[in-house]
């Protein structure tokens, strides 16, 4: 049976097409990723799904509950983190986790078990007020208290954004044990690299769905040969890479760029050559493999 059930859902505001026919399913216990820039609709969709926003069209369902009808019933059995922060600032940790277990019925001490990985982590600060917090210690606040009632489905909102890089991969981990554990979990990001991380992925851009698959079946589906491209002048060889006869695709990534041939049998002298001629220095051309952004990428551009 599926955790979640998407059919044809979609959502206008005034003057946008937020969500445009969406369908998708996630199992129970996956770890389910929607990849997409900001503005891509995936805030909209979670906010449908914790029947927090009603669905222009189509039909949704959460442990085969209606997100409409049975809206009172799905909030008892669902944890949401929102992508801002949404705890009360002027209460301590201690009394923000107290209240959201008082709201569902429960204590602390009851589920405590579910969140003492996560919990022990900012217990020492359990006194200060959480709009002291950092941003990585809010966040495990805040997961914290989606968590305390045991809910069966966790939906996140873009959880990572804004905080530094290892409290990212702290999360992540937190997230994989939650999986282990039988807890269902949707969770929206910006960052590409977090997608490798998901059982399945939705790569999504207007409101539309533009694949769902697994993270190593989107990468087995980018059909070019590509190659990574470094010079003294990152900006300009980006100008001049898209001059390039026969060029398919050229994207910033990081220090480099990655392009993309319609004529497969360009080699990297030729692109050092082309380069060279055009007056860069500190060349470094070597073949890339593919990743999700790449496959991201390639999508917007068909």
């Amino acid at each position: 049976m599926s955790a979640i059930q998407v059919e044809h859902i979609s959502k206008n505001f005034a003057h946008a097409k937020a969500l445009d026919d969406i369908s998708f399913n996630v199992s129970k216990g996956e770890l389910f990723g929607f990849i997409g820039p900001d503005g891509a609709g995936k805030t909209t969709l979670f906010r449908i799904l914790t029947t927090l926003l009603l669905p222009d069209t189509g039909k949704a369902l959460v442990n085969g509950l209606d997100v409409v009808k049975d809206y009172r019933k799905i909030r008892q059995d669902i944890g949401y983190m929102p992508g801002k922060f949404s705890l009360y600032s002027d209460l301590s940790v201690e009394e923000n986790l107290n209240f959201y277990a008082t709201v569902f019925g429960t204590t602390v001490s009851e589920n405590y078990d579910l969140i003492r990985d996560i919990y022990a982590q900012i217990e020492p600060f359990k006194k200060r007020k959480a709009g002291k917090l950092s941003g990585g210690m809010k966040q495990k606040l805040a997961l914290s208290c989606a968590l305390i009632h045991k809910p069966s489905v966790l939906i996140l909102d873009e959880p990572t954004t804004g905080v530094d890089a290892v409290s990212r991969l702290e999360f992540w981990d937190m997230l994989k044990r939650l999986k282990n554990s039988g807890i269902t979990i949707l969770v929206a990001t910006p960052y590409m690299d977090e997608a490798g991380l998901c059982d399945q992925v939705a790569l999504i851009q207007d409101g539309k769905l533009m694949t769902i698959s697994s993270p190593s079946e989107v990468i087995k589906t980018y059909p070019w040969k590509l190659y990574s491209v470094k010079s003294d002048d990152i900006f300009r060889m980006l100008n001049d890479l898209r001059m390039f006869p026969g060029i398919h695709s050229v994207f910033a990534f990081g220090q480099a760029a990655h392009i993309s041939f319609k004529n497969e049998g360009i080699e990297e002298n030729a692109i050092h050559r082309y380069l060279e001629n055009k007056g860069h220095t500190g060349i470094l051309v070597s073949p890339a493999v593919a990743n999700i952004e790449d496959c991201f990428m390639e999508l917007m551009i068909k």
